[in-house]
Parts: structure tokens; sequence; C-alpha cells
């Protein structure tokens, strides 16, 4: 009897170790994932902004240069993402508080540095987001721990961050949204080590961390108000203690109360420039319907574990996420079922409170900023804690279901991974998406023509002055020696006359309007990419023309 008890004892402590040397390897492999081949996906008009932010230039001087009907390498669009000479930090936090002020500065004047320590290449410009990355899984595993109280779950908890394909996938965006995933973690293990220490040490460590996830981005606000939502019922329903007087939360609304202050600077620069911030948003405020948001919200979950995408409107993009949906619901259930009451509060406040204040909005006035992913980044750490708690909890007590379902979780992410790292463009690259095959397109046409020289692309502003972003995002793309004719708003046909088809990307209804004036037809090369060719035509045949083909050519982007 003994012997077998020794024998059980043997294996369980094998599998233990066994099951501990697969996470750390997961947790490694994860690692690798965010530093491999960083300069692959396309350069996408957010990142190229971010470069433009940290380099001390604006949009409007860089539009004033470029678009005045004058011919430009496409290479030489991006001196605009080097350090702009003669300019300083001041001039980056200028450049966000006159056109950007949603965007707080502390990636930013990050991003700055590490372009003056770096330089300013697409693998020099991801791999701060991609170190920045790391700092989350460390303080993943510290708030696991506080919460559960196992290695286990701990290493479940880091090894699914590490692996999961959203994460791994912004990890490798040059923005701050890897900043803020470490923001959000570590603001929650430091407000729950606060809780239970107590010391006026640990609120000033919480206070300023809040402070930096102001810094970082707005939607920590969300993390933010989630924690107050915790900490007011944890004392209601927990302690059961009348709120005045009651020392925790006294010091959870002084710490809070002091990283305002900290922030203050910056909610002035909001509070002055709350127009340019509203107007640079207002494409949140399109009321998609709920079907729509539904799907959105299905796919961002769960891609925190499963992301191959086989088309917005196919079907099997959803059944064969359903598992991982249902996996997310068992976490939360069995949370709330077999944790202390503290620890599920937490849980469904850290996922729910962020959620419900962008769906709820998007629900009864109509938008969708639920529906984009990279919003909900503070209710992302609660479900991968869920998740990580449910398969801990099913694993140790060595049951085959849930070793598979463990294995299947891994499996669904590396592969994910996999696909994704050697994809040119994915769905984060949002309205960039089909820049990749644009530039490819381009490419072949130089080819074709022998003399690049001959390789002509017309652009201009566009309807809404955001071309900028994406030409930046091709000229990483293109054939060294094609060449853009930027026009001005008042755009000079004549330099056209000694091209009989060039191409044309993006063009607003202004520049629309001058080309079928001087006789020249729009003809479709890739609509979803808005590239067409300039043909030219008869009157007879601009007479019936559209005068806006392709211009609301309809494209499912994820988020």
């Amino acid at each position: 009897m003994g012997s077998t008890t020794h024998q059980d004892t043997s294996v369980n402590t094998k599998n233990s170790r066994w099951l501990m040397s697969l996470l750390a390897f997961g947790i490694l492999l994860g690692i690798g994932f965010r530093f491999f081949e960083l300069d692959r996906k396309l350069y996408w008009h957010d990142e190229a902004y971010t470069s433009i932010r940290a380099a001390g230039f604006t949009r409007q001087e860089i539009d004033d240069k470029l678009f005045q009907n004058r011919i430009v390498p496409a290479p030489e669009l991006q001196k605009y993402q080097r350090i702009k000479p003669g300019s300083t930090e001041a001039d980056t936090i200028r450049s966000l508080a006159l056109e950007d002020p949603q965007h707080p500065p502390l990636y930013f004047l990050m991003a700055r540095w590490w372009m003056q320590q770096f330089g300013s290449s697409l693998t020099a410009s991801r791999s701060l987001p991609a170190i920045l990355s790391l700092l989350s899984l460390p303080l993943m595993y510290a708030l696991a721990q506080e919460l559960f109280a196992s290695n286990l779950a701990a290493l479940l908890a880091t090894a699914l961050l590490a692996l999961s394909p959203f994460d791994i996938l912004f990890a490798q965006t040059a923005r701050q949204y890897s900043l803020l995933t470490a923001t959000v973690i570590g603001s929650s293990w430091l407000l729950h080590r606060a809780v239970r220490l107590r010391g006026w040490q640990n609120w000033a460590c919480y206070s300023l961390a809040i402070a930096l996830g102001f810094y970082t981005h707005p939607f920590f606000c969300l993390t933010l108000i989630g924690h107050g939502v915790f900490i007011i019922a944890y004392w209601l329903f927990v302690k059961k203690t009348k709120l005045r007087g009651h020392v925790t939360n006294s010091l959870f609304f002084l710490a809070v109360t002091a990283a305002l202050i900290l922030y203050i600077p910056w909610i002035y620069v909001l509070a002055t420039n709350l127009g340019r911030a509203s107007a640079t948003t207002d494409w949140t405020l399109v009321s998609p319907g709920w079907l729509y948001l539904v799907k959105l919200w299905t796919l961002s979950f769960t891609a925190l574990f499963f992301d191959l995408d086989f088309g917005f409107n196919n079907i099997w993009s959803y059944l064969l996420r359903l598992p991982f949906l249902l996996l997310i619901v068992a976490a939360i259930y069995q949370i709330c079922r077999r944790t202390s009451s503290s620890t599920w509060l937490f849980i469904l406040t850290s996922i729910f409170v962020p959620f419900l204040l962008l769906a709820l909005p998007d629900i009864i006035l109509g938008g969708k900023r639920s529906a984009v992913s990279r919003y909900l980044i503070s209710c992302f750490p609660g479900v991968q804690l869920a998740v990580a708690y449910l398969l801990a909890s099913n694993v140790k007590n060595q049951q085959r279901f849930w070793q598979v379902i463990l294995a299947l979780v891994f499996t669904a992410s590396v592969a994910s991974c996999t696909v994704s790292a050697f994809s040119d463009t994915w769905w984060s690259k949002d309205l960039s998406y089909f820049n990749a095959e644009v530039a490819k397109i381009i490419n072949k046409e130089a080819i074709a023509n022998r003399s690049i020289k001959d390789t002509i692309v017309i652009s201009d502003r566009g309807n809404d002055f955001t071309n900028m972003g994406d030409l930046l995002s091709l000229s990483y793309l293109l054939d060294k020696d094609v060449r853009l004719i930027l026009m001005s708003q008042s755009p000079d046909m004549e330099m056209l006359n000694k091209y009989s088809a060039p191409l044309v990307l993006r063009p607003s209804e202004k520049l629309r309007s001058a080309l079928k004036q001087n006789q020249r037809r729009l003809e479709p090369i890739l609509e979803s990419g808005r590239l067409f060719r300039a043909r030219r035509a008869s009157k007879s045949s601009l007479t019936g023309m559209d005068s806006s083909p392709g211009q609301g050519a309809s494209v499912d982007f994820r988020f």
C-alpha cells in the first residue's frame, strides 16, 4: 500500500514537472514570436503617425510640403519618419497637443528616445513595443499569484498571455498598446497588494502606476473605473462595512486624486483641444448595427487564444471560435463558484466594467467603440486569468479531458501566431490592410514597363486628409524608383499630359473632378485598396461616368 502511494506521488511529481516545463517552453516561444521578423508586416497608417509624432513633425507641415503639385520619389517620404533636424521633445509633445490630443505623450517620448538611440528602421521602431510587452509577463505572474496563490495558475496565466495571438500582434505594432497592457496588469497587481498590505508605500506605488496609465492611453480610465467599482463592491459586499471612514477606500481615492494631479498638464491639453480630439475620433460614432457588434465582440475576445481569419462574413470564422467562447464562459462560471469573493469580484469587474462602458453607449446611442479590438485591452487580462484558473484547477487533478483542452488551446495559439508571423498583413492593419497588395501591383507595373521612371502614382491629401499616413506606409514597400505625383487642393492637370495611363491612389472628390475635366476616366484596378488607372477618354464616355467609382467600396475591417 505504501509502495503504491509512493508510486502515485512520483507520477504526479513527474507530470507536474512535465507541465511546468511545457509552460516555460510556451512562455519562451511567445517571447520568440514577439521578435520574429519584426519588419515583415506592412508599417501601417497609425504606425507611420507614431514615427511622425516621435520625430517632432506635425501632419500639417508635412502635408504643406508634400502636396504641392510636385513629383516625389517614394523613398523621400521616409525622411518624415526620422528625427526632425533641430527638434526636441517639446516638438513631439506639441505635435500631439495640436493634432492628436487624445493620445498622451509617454509612449511617443519613449519612441523618440528609442529612435535617437537605434534609428528609425521598421525593426527598430517595433522592437520598442516588443520589449515593453515583456513587462506584462512577470506582472501577470505576480497578479495571478496574488489572486489564486497558485504557481500553476500563475504560470498558466503567463503562458496564455505570452502565446496570445492578439498580444503578440500588438507587441509587434509601433503603438502604445503593449505598454497599455503592462500598465493595466501592473496597476491591478499593485491595487491588490495595497488592499492586502495597506501600507501607504503600496498605495503610493499604485498611484504612480495609475499616472503612468493615464499618460499611456486615455482608455486606461476604463481600468481605473473597474478598480473603483471593485473597491466599493468589495467593501460593501465582502467586508460589509459602511463606506464612510473606511481606510482602504479613503486611501484608494487619495491615490486616484494624486494620480489625477500628476495628469493635470495633459488634462489641460485635452480641455483646450477638445474639438480636435472629438474630430479625430468621430469615426467611432458610426452605427454599424447589432450583428456587426456581436461579430466583432466574438472575434475580439477569442483572438486572445485563436486568430485564424476566414473572412468577416464566413461562418467558419465563428464556428471555429465557438469552443473558445464557451471556454471563456466556463472559466467565468468556475471563477464565480470556486474562488473567494474578492477574487471573483475583481475578475468580473475587470472584464465587464470596461466592456459595458464601451458597449452600452454603442447599443443605446449608436457607435462602434466596443467593436475596436484594441479599445478592449482593459478587459483581456481578466479573461486570461479566468481561463488560466479554469485550466489549472482541472489539469492539476490529472483530468485527461482538461489536459487535452489545454493542449488544444496552446496548439490553436501557436498555429495562429505562426500563420500571422509569415503574413504580409493582418486584420490589425485596419484601413491600410490592402496596402501590401497595392504595392505589389504598382511594383509589378514598374517591372512590366521596363523603365521604372514611367511608373507614376497620382494622389492627394484625400477627402479626410488621411492619405499621407498610407503613402508613408507604402513608401516602405514601393520600389525605390517609383515616383509619386502629389497634387495640391488645386490640382495641376498639365503635369499629367505626358502620361497616357498613370495610376491613381485614393483620390479625393476634388482630384476626381479635375481628372474628369482633364478628360480622364478612372478604371478600377483594386477597388478595395482604391487604386485606379486614369485613362484618356472621349467627352461622350465621360458624360455617364460615375464621379466616385470605388469611393464607397465595401470592406469589412474587423477592428
